[in-house]
């Protein structure tokens, strides 16, 4: 198991660039998101010198060049300086939280109801399954057919190499919940879940989680690093015996 300042530091490393994106790294993190995932800007990751005006004015600057409107970014402990009292005092509005959490993988114990099972994809036909559970929850654009094949090459070549899983779980056979996770320096990052939403509270995202930790832990991971959200997921993982390591908060700026 990492320690807690281990867990801290990956936390505020874990950074997701879609297929497509663009991003810039200088004194902060900054990435493009394709139209598919509603565009904008994403920022975080923040190690200035320069006080929060300037750091936030040259976040602004370059979402602009880009051709944005909306920049959201994401604040963590580890910020230096902290922007959250200058990000507010523009009039950002306070758009999601979530829950740093982690647990040891070794030994980890899931209550996985018997109508909940789950499955690495592996096929075009699972990721057209996938794709039909992220469209409606994620708010995202369908993948046409070369987006599916596209997909498939990056999941089967991240799972062949090791370093990338996506799940997929049914309820009594039918589709309804995913998840993927990522091995980075013995961590497991579990990362995208969903749940179509007349399926959720019946044990699926608990398939897709149990079925992530497993293959996590065949792939040499020792610890289960989970962003959830505190009105969902965050729950069931404090349940599932995961330890909470502090709040992400995110904030939205029209520009």
């Amino acid at each position: 198991m990492h320690t807690r300042d281990e867990i801290l530091r990956a936390s505020a490393a874990w950074v997701w660039f879609p297929r497509d994106s663009e991003h810039e790294k200088t004194d902060l993190q900054l990435v493009r998101y394709p139209a598919r995932f509603g565009g904008g800007v994403r920022a975080s990751q923040v190690d200035s010198d320069s006080d929060a005006a300037a750091v936030l004015d040259r976040a602004i600057a370059r979402t602009k060049a880009w051709g944005e409107r909306e920049l959201r970014f994401w604040t963590n402990g580890s910020d230096r300086p902290d922007l959250e009292e200058e990000i507010r005092r523009r009039g950002a509005e306070h758009i999601d939280t979530v829950a740093v959490f982690a647990r040891e993988i070794d030994g980890a114990a899931i209550d996985v109801p018997p109508e909940s099972t789950a499955e690495v994809v592996r096929t075009i036909d699972q990721v057209r399954e996938v794709d039909a559970i992220n469209v409606p929850v994620w708010q995202q654009q369908p993948l046409d057919e070369a987006g599916l094949r596209t997909e498939l090459d990056e999941v089967v070549s991240g799972f062949e190499a090791g370093t990338h899983v996506r799940v997929l779980a049914r309820l009594n056979g039918l589709a309804v919940s995913t998840g993927g996770c990522t091995i980075v320096d013995g961590f497991s990052r579990l990362w995208g879940a969903a749940t179509l939403e007349a399926a959720r509270g019946r044990g699926a995202y608990r398939a897709v989680l149990a079925e992530r930790l497993r293959v996590s832990a065949s792939l040499g991971a020792t610890t289960a690093l989970v962003k959830g959200r505190t009105a969902t997921s965050a729950p069931i993982l404090a349940r599932a015996g995961f330890t909470h390591y502090g709040d992400e908060r995110a904030y939205l700026l029209r520009v």
